[in-house]
């Protein structure tokens, strides 16, 4: 990437300094950040860029070939070269790492219960859900997923990040849980494990331990074509 995606090795940054690479008026992209950008069904963060006494809002972030696109609310071009400040949103940031650390031990109850691919999904602040490739919509087995989920996040298993090569990562029973989709043609892979619960090749931002997650509120189930169910969900507190 010609953008060093910080929050790849840790997700709690919350901000960083930064060279300006290029620019167009409402459209950045620098050198590293702390900002996701809306990738792998998240949400983008959200935060601030700074410049001396001037501050634009960080709106959205999106991926652009080798590339991370920060879109703000100036429509000034700034200067290659410029050194700028970003910061994070974090109370955001921290719901939707919370929401999607939810996902991945939700998703590993189901896949190990029933099998179930995730076929999409959306990662927010506020109401998260996946789609799954499930046969019925069944409503009691997804709601015994999710009580199965809140136990194991209140028990407290350490979320660890490391790489792994692809040939290697491969061979690991379970680590892709995407129906249509492989991980990236990449000589390493991002790894995500929850200990004792779920690996996966994985490049957003997750919390360092379950016990931060909170507990999942299951929403509703809706039925979205064959072998298609779509679960809603948000965390509570």
């Amino acid at each position: 990437m010609r953008t060093t995606l910080l929050f790849m090795d840790d997700s709690y940054l919350k901000e960083c300094e930064a060279t300006v690479l290029e620019s167009l008026p409402g459209r950045v992209v620098l050198d590293r950040t702390v900002i996701h950008p809306r990738s792998g069904g998240l949400v983008s963060d959200t935060g601030t860029l700074k410049i001396g006494d001037a501050s634009y809002k960080i709106v959205e972030a999106i991926e652009e070939g080798e590339e991370v696109v920060h879109m703000i609310s100036g429509q000034e071009k700034i200067p290659p070269g410029q050194r700028v400040k970003v910061e994070l949103d974090w109370e955001r940031r921290y719901r939707i790492m919370r929401a999607h650390t939810a996902l991945h031990v939700l998703i590993s109850i189901l896949n190990k219960n029933v099998g179930a691919l995730v076929t999409g999904n959306q990662v927010t602040e506020d109401v998260s859900r996946v789609d799954l490739n499930l046969e019925k919509p069944d409503k009691e087995l997804v709601s015994l997923a999710i009580a199965e989920a809140n136990r194991i996040l209140a028990e407290g298993h350490p979320v660890k990040i490391y790489y792994m090569s692809r040939e290697e990562a491969m061979k690991v029973e379970g680590i892709v849980k995407l129906a249509k989709a492989m991980p990236p043609s990449v000589d390493k892979l991002r790894i995500v494990e929850i200990v004792g619960v779920d690996i996966q090749a994985d490049g957003g931002p997750h919390v360092k331990d379950t016990k931060e997650v909170g507990q999942i509120q299951f929403l509703k189930l809706e039925n979205k074509g064959k072998n298609n169910r779509r679960v809603y969900f948000k965390l509570i507190p």
